[in-house]
């Protein structure tokens, strides 16, 4: 196999940077509307849910999210990428310009899927925000209602025979000046606090346990039939049928003259247990920040756990756009798209990578890094570009 240093065309190059440019304007769209004034949910000015204190001095307050959940994990994931990237399968004589070319594109991957985890799950709860009007546990300490207008801003005159203040009121009744802080009273419903921690941390999670392999022992699906009432999936009479090249990929050593029996147990192994450190603490990280919201008398309990909903999503859809599973893919991302599908494909296609790599020439070859070779004399594709077969 020849070596060479193909560039990326111009065309792909250009379509990955208006990706980080729609990704960009999902975050812009979620901005824009924390202008944009929520609808109010009519209250009672007796409701004991919504009278608790409001508190000027959050224990978590924006800018101090944005370090947590945003410049923390990016900062992480460049210096993984710089130091740890490609691994230790790459050989000594690779050329460091394929080195440094998996390290930026791997790093590129990694902040892709970050921004787009944190700046989708930012414009979903702002919409929502907008959209339910949901008053916070401290709404009444916001407002300042004027009780001697009960009755020109009640919405309905039930339980008024009861108690002239059982009545659902609109947000006339409130006096406070402070229009920021009232608006923002009307905000409980999803918790962003909650989203946006989860968005980036469980996806620095996702990324530090891809790479450095946390994760329960996975078996691969193999081409021959398990009996698990045995100790072992491969015997030696099936272990003659299997192709030279899924001998190599199980790891298997053999030769003509024995059977070898490889065990279940023998094929994986859990890993060190000091590792689980890379998921407890961003996790640990996220789930005191939603505390917080709590014990602040900012949200719901209901509002921190819907919120924390959509940043599990939105991280873990945005960590799967970009990276292999973490189970079988090595700590990889997926591989760029091919020159001729960069901007798009069409019906019956089916993927984003064909066989004209990604030169405008169509020479396959040519966009072909290298195989490279491994300590143990035989070849493997790390430096590769993924998705493509070598």
């Amino acid at each position: 196999m020849k070596l060479n240093s193909v560039v990326p065309s111009k065309r792909l190059v250009l379509s990955y940077i208006f990706d980080w440019i729609v990704i960009i304007a999902i975050a812009g769209v979620g901005g824009g509307w924390e202008y944009i004034k929520p609808f109010h949910r009519p209250f009672s000015p007796v409701d004991l849910s919504i009278s608790y204190p409001f508190e000027h001095n959050e224990t978590i307050p924006t800018w101090l999210l944005a370090v947590t959940a945003l410049a923390i994990p990016a900062a992480i994931i460049m210096l993984v990428c710089l130091v740890f990237v490609p691994g230790p399968t790459t050989s000594r004589g690779t050329p460091k310009s394929l080195i440094w070319r998996r390290k930026i594109w791997e790093w590129n991957t990694g902040w892709m899927g970050l921004a787009l985890s944190l700046a989708t799950a930012f414009m979903i709860t702002q919409g929502m925000k907008l959209l339910f009007g949901k008053p916070r546990p401290d709404l009444l300490a916001r407002c300042q209602p004027d009780l001697s207008r009960i009755q020109q801003t009640a919405v309905n005159t039930i339980g008024r025979d009861f108690n002239p203040l059982w009545v659902l009121v609109t947000s006339d009744i409130c006096t406070n000046l402070d229009d920021d802080i009232l608006q923002d009273g009307f905000k409980s419903f999803p918790s962003g606090h909650s989203s946006f921690s989860w968005a980036g941390l469980l996806y620095l999670t996702l990324f530090l346990a891809s790479k450095f392999s946390v994760a329960i022992p996975f078996l691969p699906p193999r081409p021959f039939t398990t009996n698990n009432a045995h100790t072992s999936a491969i015997t030696p009479s099936n272990l003659k049928s299997l192709l030279p090249s899924h001998r190599k990929q199980t790891g298997l050593a053999y030769g003509e003259d024995q059977d070898p029996v490889v065990p279940i147990r023998y094929q994986a192994a859990a890993p060190p247990v000091y590792t689980l450190i890379l998921i407890l603490v961003p996790v640990a990280s996220a789930i005191y920040i939603c505390s917080t919201r709590f014990s602040d008398f900012r949200h719901f309990g209901f509002d921190i756990i819907f919120g924390s909903l959509i940043g599990i999503t939105t991280s873990w859809f945005s960590f799967r756009w970009y990276h292999l599973p973490i189970t079988r893919g090595a700590g990889w991302a997926w591989g760029p798209r091919s020159y001729g599908r960069s901007w798009g494909i069409g019906v019956g296609v089916g993927s984003y990578v064909g066989t004209e790599g990604w030169s405008h020439k169509g020479d396959r070859e040519s966009d072909m890094e290298m195989m490279v070779p491994n300590g143990n004399g035989h070849a493997e594709t790390s430096m590769a570009p993924a998705g493509r077969a070598v």
